[in-house]
């Protein structure tokens, strides 16, 4: 395992680090993210795309979904004073362990290249029938 330092984008005294595996990147996720410094914690609930901003439903359109949770996830932590690359870990539930793959591809291409740590689970349903997935997170940013 590598361990790669990211420094630090607005000059705080918050870094980044990621454990780089070998094929975790494959799977665009990092085995572990350590930040340190003084930093603010964000605790995110989980967050669904089965509706489209205007109110559609995304009913059985993963990919939609998976794209429209991770917008989401990107405005709630923008309300939090944060960005999708200051997540250090997520949780994505799914209700189908064939979504595995096409979940990481898509986070791939959102995240490009500094991975926050991850777990996918297999889940058997949402309060809602027309979910495919769930992510929920941690992102650390300076204080």
């Amino acid at each position: 395992m590598l361990l790669l330092t990211a420094e630090p984008e607005n000059g705080m005294d918050m870094k980044k680090s990621f454990v780089r595996g070998t094929w975790q990147k494959a799977r665009a996720f990092s085995p572990a993210v350590i930040t340190s410094g003084a930093t603010r914690t964000i605790y995110l609930a989980g967050h669904y795309g089965h509706k489209a901003d205007d109110g559609s439903s995304l009913a059985g359109h993963f990919d939609e979904q998976c794209k429209q949770a991770f917008r989401a996830i990107e405005r709630t932590l923008a309300e939090a004073g944060a960005k999708l690359s200051d997540l250090v870990t997520m949780t994505v539930f799914l209700v189908d362990a064939r979504l595995t793959t096409r979940m990481t591809e898509i986070r791939a291409e959102i995240f490009k290249g500094d991975f926050p740590a991850s777990a996918a689970i297999t889940v058997t349903g949402f309060s809602d029938p027309a979910i495919l997935l769930e992510i929920q997170g941690i992102a650390v940013v300076a204080a």
